[in-house]
């Protein structure tokens, strides 16, 4: 009579736990200790063999009503306790329609977004094409299809972010200018935006990461004075019709001649003030005719075709248009700066 004992004691005590468990992980436990498979029910119904031949279906009888019984009541309480957490999570999430709402907050264009947008527009009215490259870039397309001797200082790992010896994080746009001859057959006529990198501290008017904008034009017959009528209409249709030009010599090493741009201070209209420095003009890019030595490693014969590239620092044409006296601005993603450009 000793297991007769024991299977009531169990469903006694099962039927106070399930009754006692205030939510599923509470009752959880319950159905393991008294219903699992190496529950108090499973560990009595092992030793049914022990009993005589006249108790053993007795027993078996007994102990299938008390599995059925727990189970039921699991089942049940389960429901129940379900049914309670879904009660309290809809007061919880209760709607009152009759309080005013929310306007929600439309979101808007970054303003290098915008300048980036509004730069591509002007050169791609111009016939230009959008192209892009790989950021992580080998320091071949970066530096050596670029006429850059290897004693350069713009290879020093100073300047540069270097990742092993012969892979960069690009430092210019013109990486993919050098993929684009490569794969393409002249005329060549594109536009190559993105983020570029620079081992620069950051300040008030350099930052370790920033913006390019290059474009290069490849065809037969291109000239100097090509160059200047296309950079004319871009910097008038930037920053206004009254926009005057000029180019002083500079040296870069992938083009030749090489020239720096200026722009007639749209403040001071060239009378000189604080924004241009008094001298009246104010320096956006640089530029020049691409060199042989360029167009020879690209596959195209510099005695038939020739062409122009010119690069700009996106930040340096936003923070001019928009008066903006800092770089870390257009990082720091602070809400009071970046919704004056809303609309």
């Amino acid at each position: 009579m000793g297991m007769r004992e024991d299977l009531e004691r169990i469903r006694e005590e099962a039927l106070e736990a399930i009754k006692a468990a205030g939510n599923e992980q509470e009752l959880e436990p319950v159905r393991i200790r008294y219903s699992g498979k190496k529950g108090a029910l499973t560990a009595i119904l092992k030793t049914m063999g022990k009993l005589s031949a006249e108790e053993r279906p007795v027993m078996g009888q007994l102990a299938n009503e008390v599995r059925a019984q727990i189970e039921e009541k699991l089942g049940e309480r389960f429901e129940a306790l379900r049914a309670a957490a879904l009660e309290e999570k809809l007061k919880a999430e209760t709607l009152d329609v009759t309080m005013p709402g929310k306007a929600p907050k439309p979101g808007f264009r970054h303003p290098l977004t915008t300048t980036i947008s509004d730069v591509r527009r002007v050169f791609e009215s111009m016939g230009f094409q959008t192209v892009e490259g790989p950021e992580v870039e080998l320091a071949y397309y970066n530096f050596d299809a670029l006429n850059t001797s290897a004693d350069h200082p713009a290879r020093d790992p100073q300047d540069t972010f270097y990742i092993t010896d012969d892979v960069v994080l690009r430092t210019q746009t013109s990486s993919v200018q050098v993929r684009t001859m490569q794969g393409k057959e002249p005329p060549i006529r594109v536009i190559a935006p993105g983020r570029v990198y620079r081992n620069d501290d950051l300040d008030a008017t350099h930052s370790p990461l920033f913006h390019q904008i290059e474009g290069l034009l490849i065809d037969k017959g291109v000239r100097m004075s090509d160059l200047k009528g296309y950079l004319e209409v871009f910097a008038q249709s930037i920053f206004g019709e009254e926009t005057r030009v000029r180019f002083r010599p500079h040296h870069f090493p992938f083009t030749e001649p090489s020239a720096e741009m200026d722009v007639s201070c749209f403040a001071c209209g060239g009378k000189g003030c604080r924004l241009c420095k008094g001298e009246g003009w104010i320096e956006i890019l640089g530029c020049g005719m691409v060199h042989p030595n360029v167009l020879r490693d690209c596959g195209i014969s510099p005695e038939v075709y020739s062409g122009f590239a010119f690069g700009m620092g996106v930040e340096r044409i936003a923070m001019l248009r928009y008066k903006i006296d800092e770089i870390r601005k257009f990082y720091d993603n602070d809400l009071r700066f970046l919704s004056q450009f809303n609309g």
